[in-house]
Parts: structure tokens; C-alpha cells; sequence
């Protein structure tokens, strides 16, 4: 079964480019340890909540942007694998004595994905959001997942994953149960929407919205919760074969 790592970041707006040449240099190590795709997003709409955002979940100065990203891998095994391997790494740790960011607010964590996809291509824009699920609703949030992703697929989404929260660690500064106010009895849901292109999206969640079959009398979890956000992709690079070495 399919396995993410789901990141979301705080980069000073003007260390951007030092940002994309660190995980420009990173792809081919993710390659090489198993990977099957790895995804970095930068953050071009990303709203202020009333509860939560995406901002408050990474502690974000006004002078940075946010970062949307995750990496995939074929299993589980593969992906814990291949994080033992970026540990120990000297070639990954000289990479993590580049970043451009402040690394302690960085919340990440390992879920387990569904994927809806059609068409192909790489996506021009990409809608990320977290969630708080009840764990006695997986069930009834999938199905719904499921629901909604049709209808975004229906009016031009590319691909929609929505994966659910499975190796979730505490941070000292932030993590991602504090990002969303996760209560004990609540998962942190990590979502995607890929579109191919900003006009796409507009267009699509415009008439999403009037469709029917996005509406329902109940969500199985707090909508008022949700830290979402607009990005552009800064890198997209599939390995087909998720071949090590």
C-alpha cells in the first residue's frame, strides 16, 4: 500500500530560489532511497482562518511564505526505509545544513493516501489542506472524500489524494495535530488537489461549488478547522519505477 511523508514549512519569501536549489539537489536522493514521487509547493493564496491556517500551524512570519509538500513511496516499508537512509546520509545531511528556513517549525508526518486521478500531465496548481477527523469516522470521511473528489475530477482536477494520519510525531515548537487544534480523538488528514493550471482551478471550484454533490446536510468532521491554502509547484518529479539506485 502507497506511503507519504507530508511536509509544511516557513520559507523567508526571499530565500526562495536557495530554497529550490536545496530540493532541486534532494530529488535524485529520494529517487535513489525509493521514492516514487516527491512534490514541493509554494504558497500563493493562503487565507487567514478564524480558528486556524496554514500560517499559525508553521508559526509563519510575515516576510515568509509557506511551503505545501510531500513525498510518496510505494509502501511503508520502503518509505521507513529510506528515511533511515536520509539520516544517516552524509550527502542528505549536508542538505539539511543548507536549508533556508527555520527547520524546528517545520511539521511533517507519515500517512497512509488515497488517490484519485485522471489525465495526465503535471499540475499547474495545487489546493492543500489539513483536517481534523474524528478516528470513529474514517469511514464516513473517505466516502465523502471519495464524493468530492468525483466532482472535482468531473470539472477539470487532475489528481485528488487525501491521506490519513499514521505516524504523526509531537513537535516541540509545532506539529501537525496543533496546526488543525486536533483533540485526543482526532486524525490529521493531509489533502491535495492538483489542477493544471491556476485558471483551471478558479474555473473548476466554481463550478464544483454549484454541484450538487458537493453539498451535504453534515461533514463527518470540524470544516471550521480546516488549514488550506493556494500553491504554485515549484518541483514535480516522478520516478516511474520507484527503483533504489
Amino acid at each position: 500500500m502507497a506511503y507519504i511523508d507530508g511536509f509544511v514549512c516557513a520559507v523567508p519569501a526571499a530565500n526562495k530560489d536557495a530554497y529550490l536549489k536545496v530540493v532541486v539537489a534532494a530529488a535524485p536522493l529520494y529517487k535513489e532511497f525509493g521514492a516514487t514521487r516527491y512534490v514541493e509547493n509554494w504558497g500563493e493564496d493562503v487565507p487567514e482562518g478564524k480558528i486556524t491556517d496554514l500560517r499559525r500551524a508553521v508559526k509563519a512570519q510575515p516576510d515568509e511564505a509557506i511551503v505545501f509538500s510531500w513525498v510518496e513511496y510505494p509502501d511503508k516499508a520502503t518509505r521507513d526505509e529510506a528515511n533511515e537512509k536520509a539520516f544517516s546520509d552524509p550527502r542528505m545531511q549536508a542538505l539539511g545544513e543548507q536549508i533556508p528556513f527555520d527547520g524546528k517549525r517545520m511539521i511533517y508526518g507519515g500517512f497512509v493516501p488515497s488517490f484519485h486521478a485522471q489525465g495526465e500531465g503535471k499540475a499547474g496548481y495545487v489546493d492543500g489542506s489539513l483536517v481534523p477527523v474524528p478516528n470513529g469516522n474514517k469511514e464516513a470521511y473517505q466516502a465523502i472524500a471519495s464524493r468530492f473528489a468525483a466532482v472535482l475530477q468531473a470539472h477539470g482536477a487532475l489528481r485528488v489524494g487525501d491521506a490519513w494520519g499514521d505516524a504523526i510525531p509531537d513537535g516541540v515548537v509545532t506539529d501537525f495535530k496543533g496546526a488543525v487544534k486536533a483533540t485526543g480523538d482526532e486524525q490529521v488528514v493531509f489533502a491535495w488537489v492538483e489542477w493544471p493550471s491556476k485558471e483551471a482551478r478558479d474555473a473548476g471550484w466554481g463550478k464544483a461549488m454549484s454541484d450538487p454533490r458537493m453539498h451535504s446536510d453534515a461533514v463527518p468532521y470540524d470544516e471550521s478547522r480546516r488549514a488550506f491554502g493556494g500553491f504554485v509547484p515549484l518541483l514535480d518529479e516522478t520516478f516511474a519505477t520507484g527503483a533504489k539506485g
